[in-house]
């Protein structure tokens, strides 16, 4: 009897795949597979109806602590893509092996997925699978159906499919962010309505919140300690009700589409500005200019959904390597939307407050007067330049713009 194990939500796109897979492909049986990254706990109840009434048998899989420990990668590599922090694309990878651990306990034959052809999930998704020996099945994607075709289809099969919204914001949640989409929201010109934000208030009222890091790794907001996932979930809600972690962004996709994305990510804005903050505290100059080309390939890659490539250990490999002494607080003031450091301190700073005073005379037995000699080299080279260019003649061009007068011609 063939199996095949589908990433299923219990919405329409994976709902109209349980009988595709049978009908299309073959498949005897689909066995239902739900990865738990923090959707609101309705999405369950809702999948698991849809399940019921599909005769489906589906796994429910926790994974927000393993998420939660990739979303602390983040956090250390100060990962974000074209201005916002990752939350959707840190997700995905975490899913699809917690699914494919599903196939292979089960002994699948194949695994498969609802996503369409344009977006970047399916991507994400076919990286991790493809490393196994199970067949990898798209429906949505090769047999080229559209959202129109899948209301027909549903309708015709009578499957337990809602609309929910009326299909007019197409939402993905989990603990790190909030991803809105679809509608409306596809003209770049079109403003959002208040109501497509469910985790950000509307901005008034000021606090301020201080972070409390272990190289690296958030562990304590306000003095509390608090274990990952309980330390985000604090503040998506703390943060949140001050209306810090909004995005709206033209984002690029692997596709080479550009689309328009609206994002809440309150918790990740703050513990990304808390630990950029301490960096810059105990880190040198050479690191911290170093480590921003590794951010920008960690991003990338995260994006991509290749978190789990060769290149991205040994980028993690200087990362951790730098986070040895980002051990501190940080103090940050959420304001209007808006969230800024006001605070920072640590025993590993790279600061020493007598050096930097200008009421101090020398600093590390080192006077004033001695950086004279470094001030007449500074620029020296440049000055150089500017005086050999000064005196480059240029060759006069014909009043008739044809080119470089020739009295021979």
């Amino acid at each position: 009897m063939a199996t095949v194990a589908l990433a299923f939500s219990g919405g329409l796109d994976t709902t109209v795949c349980v009988p595709l897979l049978k009908e299309e492909y073959g498949y005897d049986e689909v066995i239902g597979v739900n990865v738990d990254v923090g959707q609101p706990t309705e999405e369950f109840d809702e999948a698991e109806e849809t399940a019921e009434a599909l005769g489906l048998d589906i796994h429910v899989v926790d994974a927000k602590e393993e998420f939660a420990d990739l979303c602390y990668d983040a956090v250390k590599a100060n990962a974000t893509y074209q201005g916002y922090p990752l939350g959707t694309a840190l997700a995905r990878p975490v899913i699809a092996e917690a699914i494919l651990g599903v196939a292979e306990e089960q002994g699948c034959d194949a695994i498969a997925h609802g996503c369409t052809g344009k977006g970047n999930d399916q991507l994400r998704f076919e990286a991790v699978w493809r490393g196994s020996d199970l067949e990898v099945i798209a429906p949505v994607r090769e047999l080229g159906l559209t959202r129109e075709w899948e209301i027909d289809y549903a309708a015709e099969k009578d499957l337990p499919v809602e609309a929910g919204d009326g299909g007019v914001w197409s939402i993905d949640e989990n603990i790190w962010s909030r991803a809105v989409e679809g509608g409306k929201l596809e003209d770049p010109n079109y403003e959002p309505p208040e109501d497509i934000y469910e985790w950000t208030a509307e901005p008034e009222g000021e606090t301020t919140i201080e972070v409390a890091f272990e190289e690296g790794v958030p562990v304590a907001v306000d003095g509390e300690e608090m274990d990952p996932v309980s330390l985000i979930q604090h503040l998506n809600e703390y943060a949140g009700g001050y209306g810090i972690g909004r995005t709206d962004v033209m984002e690029d996709r692997m596709l080479g589409l550009k689309v328009r994305e609206n994002y809440e990510h309150p918790a990740a804005t703050v513990l990304l500005t808390a630990h950029q903050a301490l960096e810059d505290l105990v880190l040198t100059k050479n690191e911290r200019s170093f480590k921003k080309g590794i951010e920008q390939e960690w991003s990338e890659k995260a994006y991509q959904g290749l978190v789990f490539a060769p290149v991205v250990d040994a980028l993690n490999a200087f990362v951790d390597e730098t986070q040895d002494v980002v051990t501190g607080t940080a103090t940050v003031k959420v304001s209007g939307g808006n969230c800024r450091v006001v605070a920072r301190d640590s025993e590993y700073a790279v600061y020493s407050e007598e050096m930097a005073s200008f009421n101090t005379e020398d600093v590390a037995g080192i006077a004033q007067e001695d950086a004279t000699g470094v001030a007449k080299y500074h620029g020296l080279q440049e000055r150089l330049a500017n005086d050999v260019k000064a005196n480059v003649s240029k060759p006069e061009l014909a009043t008739d713009g044809s080119g470089i007068d020739d009295e021979s011609e």
